[in-house]
């Protein structure tokens, strides 16, 4: 293989989640060496067998761990930064929260959300940094929740605004070292933890909050994934990047009347 990534280093948490394996996938079509690091190891095989299965001789290492393990998390990273001796990419996925009232909420949940979404991505962000050189990029995933609040996903929203305030904050103390830290916000997206809202009703109520006219499939983050990993993105930094149909030019719907189905785990909203 060759291409703009080959010899790179990309490590990826929650790899068995739809985004993270999209984005997997377009960066081993561009030459990148995988670390991938979930929780589940045949879920891991599957989706290394279908990244290879489009990229023949793709290189791709599995890590088993927890991303809210503060030590797996470490040892992942120096896992992947050992194969080559090099970490160039490091994109933190996972997250989620709950659907319920705000008042219906316990501080515990709030504690929930803001350890998986924002602590998860804090320890990829502390152990990649130390090892990357000049020109790394760390990328997270962040959502159009930050920004919009949706009724019933306060958890989830105010997590992701705080993941956004750590990406900046990253931004700024890890510039001087030559490293990136930006993050993308994906609108409403197919995925395993959102099938039930594609499935339920949801989705049409938010198609008219989306200028282009339709909801997002995984692969429709790779794109801005690769961008923010690659050299075309040299100069850019604590940026939130929106891929999201447009919705961000309008509002969320409210889905307090429907029976929405829990986003725990790869919740994309």
């Amino acid at each position: 293989m060759s291409g703009a990534l080959t010899g790179r280093t990309a490590f990826i948490t929650g790899a068995t989640g739809a985004i993270a394996e999209a984005c997997a996938l377009q960066l081993a079509r561009d030459g990148a060496r995988l670390a991938l690091m979930a929780r589940r190891p045949q879920g891991l095989d599957e989706v290394a067998a279908r990244i290879r299965a489009e990229v023949p001789g793709a290189e791709i290492h599995a890590f088993i761990g927890d991303a809210n393990d503060e030590s797996a998390v470490a040892g992942a990273v120096r896992g992947a930064h050992g194969l080559a001796g090099r970490l160039d990419v490091a994109f933190a996925t996972v997250g989620g929260g709950s659907f319920k009232p705000l008042i219906e909420n316990t501080a515990q949940d709030l504690r929930d959300a803001f350890e998986s979404n924002v602590v998860s991505a804090f320890h990829v962000i502390r152990a990649a940094a130390p090892l990357m050189r000049p020109g790394g990029s760390i990328v997270c995933l962040s959502s159009g929740a930050a920004v919009l609040t949706f009724r019933h996903l306060a958890a989830y929203h105010v997590a992701k605004a705080a993941l956004e305030g750590l990406v900046r904050m990253a931004a700024d103390e890890l510039g001087p070292s030559g490293l990136r830290v930006n993050a993308i916000r994906p609108g409403l997206t197919r995925s395993g933890a959102t099938e039930g809202m594609f499935e339920g009703g949801a989705a049409e109520a938010f198609l008219p909050e989306y200028p282009l006219g339709r909801l997002g499939e995984a692969r429709d983050m790779a794109g801005a994934v690769r961008f923010l990993a690659g050299d075309e993105s040299a100069w850019v930094t604590g940026q939130c990047i929106a891929v999201d149909g447009g919705n961000l030019l309008r509002r969320s719907p409210d889905l307090a009347p429907l029976p929405v189905v829990n986003t725990h785990s790869e919740g994309r909203i």
